[in-house]
């Protein structure tokens, strides 16, 4: 990646005109705890999690939806939601250096298809908007859920009652807090997707406030149709063209679906990002 690249994407994204959009990749140096393990983000890896560490059969190997409801329908939609809680919301996980460095930066607007919290705990000493999406509900016909953090705790909050001045966090495939709500399942994507589609997964205000931004994909892959999908609805209205993806190895869909919707697409990766931004080791903690 060119220098040149390096000082347009910085300063877009400084100055809040591009969006930083977080794939499983950027957690690629969160570790357990406890036992040191990766932390599960990307497909693979959280089938195996979620299956006690079995491979699948391949068919289901394909996408950790296709798997999750296979799951599903064996052992109930509870079992998904308690497996993304005990894994994301119970279990002590190090610090990712991507977080590490949008801790230092805070940027006005983030979003986050992982489900762990570290985006939150990066913002957990001041006062945010919190986004979570939501699917298969019949209370509501919208599909997300909205809460204000005050410093101190989440409150649900109606979108009439967000303040414009605080940060934004979008985390469309949830978390677990300060509720568990996920969109995992195959049948979640496709009422979650259908109704992003529809402009009933987007509050008005962040409609508003996404209209001619570019994004900036870190850690992400686009060889997945339940991502794309998602994807593409999220950063509809921004400015042309949408952005850039960092990515080393592009495979020939991915390289016609980014010439497609127009992103172009950097020869780097997330280190490779990390060490331009100063953020290439993970920040130690004291207790």
């Amino acid at each position: 990646m060119s220098s040149a690249i390096f000082a347009e994407l910085l300063n877009g994204l400084y100055e809040n005109k591009i969006i930083p959009y977080l794939g499983p990749g950027v957690l690629f140096d969160a570790k357990n705890k406890l036992t040191g393990q990766a932390m599960p983000a990307d497909s693979d890896s959280l089938i195996l999690a979620m299956n006690d560490g079995r491979p699948m059969a391949p068919k289901l190997m394909y996408e950790f939806p296709r798997a999750a409801m296979n799951l599903e329908l064996k052992r109930g939609r509870n079992f998904l939601g308690q497996f993304l809680t005990r894994l994301y919301g119970q279990t002590e996980w190090t610090r990712a250096a991507t977080h590490d460095w949008l801790a230092h930066w805070k940027p006005t607007y983030v979003i986050d298809i992982n489900r762990d919290t570290q985006l939150q705990e990066s913002y957990s000493n001041e006062e945010h908007t919190l986004i979570v999406g939501v699917a298969r509900i019949t209370a509501s016909q919208y599909r997300y859920r909205i809460y204000h953090f005050d410093g101190k705790e989440y409150f649900e909050i109606p979108q009439e009652q967000v303040d414009p001045t605080l940060p934004i966090l979008f985390k469309p495939m949830g978390t677990p807090k300060p509720e568990g709500n996920y969109v995992a399942s195959d049948a979640d994507y496709v009422d979650y997707i259908t109704e992003l589609m529809g402009g009933f997964a987007i509050p008005e205000f962040l409609k508003s406030y996404r209209k001619d931004k570019q994004y900036l994909f870190l850690g992400m892959r686009l060889n997945r149709d339940s991502e794309r999908m998602v994807m593409s609805d999220i950063i509809r209205d921004g400015a042309e063209p949408k952005g850039w993806i960092l990515n080393k190895n592009p495979t020939d869909k991915e390289v016609r679906f980014c010439k497609k919707i127009g992103l172009e697409i950097v020869n780097a990766d997330i280190e490779d990002w990390l060490e331009v931004v100063g953020f290439n080791q993970p920040q130690k903690k004291t207790a």
